[in-house]
Order: structure tokens, then sequence, then C-alpha cells
């Protein structure tokens, strides 16, 4: 584990060089992949130059207790070595944890696509709910949001809303709300007062980066329309909405929120390149090692992950068998309770089999 740890410091002083390369600092994207990469390491410095300074005190007592023949200094040898043995397990898993292989994309940018499912107009109102919930959450972690892409449907509900969250490793704290998030309580719309069950889903994906998916242009149809739908005068007025179809794949996405169609080609562009570019993760993946098909962080987007109970304040993640009757804080934006789990439940699993 030693060597592992020198090796993680010298990556992180080749990135130090790298960075300060003229090749790199002309370079947006690759400054920007190196730095959060850097910015990663440098975090764990703290733990890993211990862990390192541990071991050399632990070396020069176990040499003093097996040769000095000083009795004080001996003795101080032999607490001190005492001393060490007892506390570097904890240090070591300490380590083990930070050593484990992590996702490059966890550093990323994430888009979110929140869709409402099974239930009507109150699924949509949940698909608001939820909307509201991560907003809050990303406001908290000081991070921003930028709606790509919304369509809306009655009394405030959300038919499906895109939006891309910027920040220090957003994609590696929300890729584990991808999933089927269910509600059971009595609908706004329900006059006996009955408990109904809905549905919204959540998708996370990680941002591509403009060196990491690149589309021939050839390969696309683009259609400008006017926009329609809740704006201000450029609605129905001007052809200011934007349809990019990828014919290859036949990926489809739209964007009308902005008033100009530059802006709206702009973010379609983004949610093509990003989805196109998750594609080619999921390719990836289903070609390796099946070792994560147990793991939290699997990304099917099929599985009901968590539960929302408003009779019983209750908020259930069926991945790790987590309960919290904390339900009003929760929808309120505060995850950290979640996020830490499932990060933690995750790690766990990976760490079982990952050689440290």
């Amino acid at each position: 584990m030693r060597d592992k740890v020198k090796k993680t410091l010298a990556r992180h002083k080749e990135l130090e060089e790298l960075m300060a390369s003229p090749e790199v600092i002309g370079d947006t994207g690759l400054m920007e992949k190196y730095g959060r990469e850097y910015n990663s390491i440098a975090k764990n410095l703290p733990v890993f130059n211990e862990y390192l300074k541990t071991l050399e005190r632990y070396q020069e007592a176990k040499e003093l207790t097996e040769n000095d023949s000083d009795r004080e200094l001996l003795e101080l040898a032999q607490e001190e070595r005492a001393q060490i043995e007892e506390n570097l397990p904890e240090l070591e898993q300490r380590v083990r944890y930070l050593l484990v292989p992590k996702n490059p994309n966890d550093l990323k940018n994430a888009i979110m696509e929140i869709r409402a499912g099974t239930g009507g107009v109150e699924a949509g109102i949940f698909a608001s709910d939820l909307y509201r919930m991560y907003s809050h959450f990303i406001e908290q972690k000081g991070w921003k949001q930028e709606i790509l892409s919304s369509s809306y449907g009655e009394i405030g509900s959300i038919k499906e809303i895109v939006f891309m969250v910027s920040g220090e490793g957003v994609f590696g704290c929300l890729k584990y709300e991808s999933g089927i998030h269910r509600v059971q309580r009595v609908p706004q719309t329900e006059s006996q007062g009955r408990i109904h069950t809905s549905a919204a889903s959540v998708v996370v994906l990680p941002e591509a980066g403009d060196f990491e998916m690149q589309i021939d242009p050839n390969e696309l149809r683009i259609d400008v329309y006017r926009s329609s739908g809740p704006g201000g005068q450029s609605v129905n007025t001007t052809d200011s909405a934007v349809r990019i179809v990828h014919e290859p794949t036949g990926l489809t996405v739209t964007c009308q929120d902005e008033k100009s169609q530059h802006k709206n080609r702009a973010k379609a562009l983004k949610v093509l390149k990003t989805r196109l570019y998750d594609m080619k993760l999921k390719e990836k993946e289903a070609k390796e090692s099946a070792t994560r098909r147990n793991m939290v962080g699997t990304g099917d987007r099929s599985e009901k992950i968590r539960t929302y109970n408003f009779p019983q304040g209750r908020v259930t993640d069926h991945r790790i068998g987590l309960t919290l009757y904390k339900l009003d804080s929760i929808m309120g934006g505060n995850l950290e309770e979640i996020t830490d789990a499932l990060t933690n439940a995750d790690l766990n699993e990976r760490i079982k089999v990952v050689k440290v």
C-alpha cells in the first residue's frame, strides 16, 4: 500500500507539471481534466503524508527496540511502537478507501433529467417536488444549475426537465439518484382522501467534454420551429425552438427555453453530446467484467430505488435498506445523509474486489 501512496503522490506532482506546460495551458479541455484529477488527489494529501510519516516513525521505533541498549531510550521506543501499532490499522483503512480507483467521471459536472412517470398529474407534481428537492440540495452544496430543457403540465406539474449541475465532484455525488422514485400520498387532485402511488424517473449523466465526444455535423438533422407554452413575446412569433436528431442513433433532443435560437441550439447540442457519451460508456461497461452488477451504482434506470411515504413521514432507499423518518427535511433538500450512505455502501463493495 505504501508503494501505491507514493505512486499517487508522484502522479500529483506530474499533474502539476503538466498543467504548467504550454500545451495544456492552451487546451481548455485538458486543463479542466487534469485540474479535476489534481484537486481530487490534493484533498487526500494530508492523509497520505500522515501515513508515510507514521510508517517512518514505526520503522525507526522498531529498529530502536531491536538494537538499542539504552534502557530509557528502549522504553520510549517500545511505547511509541505500541502506540503506532494501535493506531495504524485505522489510518491504513482510511488510506485504503482513498486509494480505491475512482471513476474519472465522478469529478465531472452532471446533466440531470427528471420525468413524470405513472400516476397522471400527481406524477408530474411529484416530479416538480423532486426538482425542488434537488435544487435546494444543489444550493446547499454551493453548486450551480442551469435549466437546459423543460416541459410543464397542469397545476405546476413537470412533464420533463433537463438541467446542468456544475461544481466539484457533482456526478460522483448525484449518480446514485438515477432510477425510479416512488411517492405514496394523498394527491392534491384526490377528493376522497385515498393514498395513491405515483412515480417519476431520474437520470444523471456525466457531462461530455468536447474532447471526449465529437459529433460529425453531417450526422445531424437540425430543425427550427416556433416555441410553445409559457414564455415572453418571442413565443409563437420567432423560430427560436431547436430540434436536433442524431441520425445514426435516432437520438432526438429539443430545446425551446431560451428566446435565442443560437442558445437553444448550444444547449441541445450539450445534451445530445452527453447522451451519446453515456451510450458509449454503457457499451464499454457491457463488455467489461460484471463485478459491479450487485453494487449500488449500477445505473439501472428501470430500478425502483426509493420510496417517499408521506403519511408515515418516511423515506426508504431500497438498494441499501436505509429508512429515515425525515421526509420533510429530505424533501427540503437535506440529502446528505442519503448520498453519504450510498457513497459508503458503494465504496465498501468496490474495496472488496480491488486489491489495495
